[in-house]
């Protein structure tokens, strides 16, 4: 295959198109999350171009965090991990018998497909009139309410998740929905602030109304960049850290 037929704008410099070109083979699904990707010197055949403008496209990919380099043993579609997320802001943890962190319980209350809110819709990108799939979700650790979970999903994506059994839910919500949905997150902004707990809130988090809460905005994307889900998660203040580590 020759450069030109990489798909891409001709103005855009070589290593960019070659590497929008590969982010979209993972999008699509051609190299999954785990999964080693040609060599560079595989793509330098593949699609006629110089070893270096390869090298640059891969190096890119590998600072974006699509890729991960292992030494050794070639470039691999990186697989985010998300499962600490939960616990970078709350301290109460669950424990097995053995002392080891298990992952909180998920609990889904309700699934409905509605046209979302504006700011959801904007946050996700979509047009007037789409419609998302609505997940009302609850996390617990030690059977204490952590946070109320409001999350929302593009329906043209998700659809699947409208047959399936609440009860069926997976405590990870990401691989489930490359499980059922064959959508893949590869990345998500989070933004954290405090808010004053409603009268419904207070009751299911067991604070006063009027106490402060923690809001954790999250927005995941997909490999192509796309907007995935939108979720909003509402934690009781005293559960709350800030924990970072600084080189």
């Amino acid at each position: 295959m020759s450069s030109m037929q990489l798909g891409q704008d001709e103005r855009l410099p070589l290593y960019q198109r070659l590497r929008d070109e590969i982010a979209a083979r993972i999008a699509a699904g051609d190299w999954l999350p785990g999964e080693v990707i040609p060599t560079e010197a595989e793509l330098t055949k593949t699609y006629g171009i110089a070893t270096g403008t390869v090298r640059k496209a891969v190096d890119e990919l590998v600072a974006d965090g699509l890729l991960q380099r292992r030494q050794g043993r070639g470039t691999f579609v990186r697989r985010p991990n998300f499962d600490s997320s939960f616990m970078r802001f709350f301290r109460q943890e669950t424990k097995n018998s053995e002392g080891v962190r298990e992952v909180p319980e998920g609990r889904v209350l309700e699934r409905r497909c509605v046209v979302p809110p504006a700011e959801v819709r904007d946050a996700l990108e979509l047009s007037a009139g789409e419609k998302v799939i609505y997940l009302e979700r609850q996390r617990l650790a030690n059977g204490r309410i952590l946070f109320h979970e409001d999350i929302w999903l593009p329906e043209s994506r998700f659809k699947t998740l409208m047959s399936i059994e609440l009860s069926e839910f997976d405590n990870l919500l990401y691989p489930f929905y490359e499980e059922v949905c064959d959508q893949r997150i590869a990345s998500a902004h989070e933004e954290l602030t405090i808010a004053i707990a409603d009268e419904a809130i207070s009751a299911e988090l067991s604070v006063s109304a009027g106490q402060p809460i923690v809001v954790i905005e999250r927005l995941a994307r997909g490999y192509d960049k796309k907007p995935l889900e939108y979720r909003l998660s509402k934690g009781a203040a005293d559960t709350f850290r800030y924990q970072i580590d600084i080189a």
